[in-house]
């Protein structure tokens, strides 16, 4: 009875992260996207159409990622309708200037062979100075009708609370910020409950690292379910939306299929516990220059 209790309430909860919101990435479809960092060529081409073969219709691509154009051949060659598709972009730090911002966006929809993007984001907060320039540019990029919606990446809780005394609530329809059981979310979680500006996870499975432990297999075996879905299961109970990246067919397939399962309160509980490991990607010392200072 316990148990048949925690799973109801862990679904109840589940249900009103994601299904009361009007934010477009925590619709039933859209909650979980596909990214195409680092692919390109026919890789990439091979890959899109496996992963829209699963069930993927939302793509997520950047301009620092150097693969726009073939992202747009390979979303071009799907034949799904657009109304279908769900593709975000994002401006890459050098851009987030006037003289560049707007004609760099126009740039990506040329080449990703489209008249607007679902959303735009500002892919890094500025390394110093204000972040109200990048956002007003952003604004008006929208205005311009070049993206549907907007938000922003890598923003650190306090650049959260700043974005949002920028443009105020409601605006911002996601961060899109590194998230995995191996970091402590939980400050980046109130801030998106402060900000009204939800949770978009990259690096969902630390890039192969959260395999190492062997807690996430053990649950997993209750469920019939691989580690990595256990992972990925858990930050999308967190409330965060996904975005996975893989050229294997099998795990492109394991990584969708994460909705027929729940994990009870107590094996959430136990997960969270990893998150003392600290193991961060995205840093100035891993090699991105521009990254966040967390």
């Amino acid at each position: 009875m316990r148990a048949t209790l925690s799973m109801r309430v862990v679904r109840e909860e589940l249900k009103i992260m994601l299904n009361t919101t009007d934010n477009p990435y925590f619709t039933a479809v859209r909650q979980r996207g596909f990214g195409t960092f680092p692919l390109g060529g026919e890789q990439l081409m091979a890959t899109v159409a496996t992963a829209a073969e699963v069930g993927y219709r939302a793509f997520d691509t950047a301009q620092i990622y150097g693969n726009e154009a073939d992202v747009g051949r390979a979303l071009a060659a799907l034949g799904v309708p657009r109304s279908e598709l769900f593709v975000t972009t994002k401006v890459q730090h050098d851009n987030m200037v006037a003289a560049r911002f707007l004609a760099s966006v126009e740039q990506s929809l040329a080449d990703l062979q489209l008249d607007r993007v679902d959303v735009l984001l500002l892919h890094f907060p500025p390394l110093e100075g204000p972040i109200e320039p990048g956002l007003d540019l952003l604004l008006k990029a929208q205005e311009q009708g070049l993206a549907d919606r907007v938000g922003v990446s890598n923003y650190t809780p306090q650049n959260m609370q700043r974005a949002r005394a920028a443009v105020g609530g409601g605006v911002l329809v996601i961060n899109q910020v590194e998230f995995h059981p191996l970091l402590d979310g939980g400050p980046l979680l109130a801030a998106a409950t402060e900000t009204g500006i939800p949770l978009a996870a990259f690096c969902t499975l630390a890039r192969g690292e959260i395999l190492k432990y062997p807690l996430l297999a053990e649950i997993g075996s209750a469920h019939g379910k691989t580690a990595a879905q256990v992972g990925l299961r858990w930050t999308l109970q967190k409330g965060v939306a996904l975005t996975t990246m893989s050229t294997s067919s099998t795990n492109i397939r394991a990584n969708f299929e994460i909705m027929d399962f729940a994990l009870s309160v107590d094996e959430m509980a136990r997960i969270d516990t990893l998150n003392t490991v600290n193991h961060r990607i995205i840093t100035r010392a891993g090699g991105v220059p521009w990254a966040a200072e967390w």
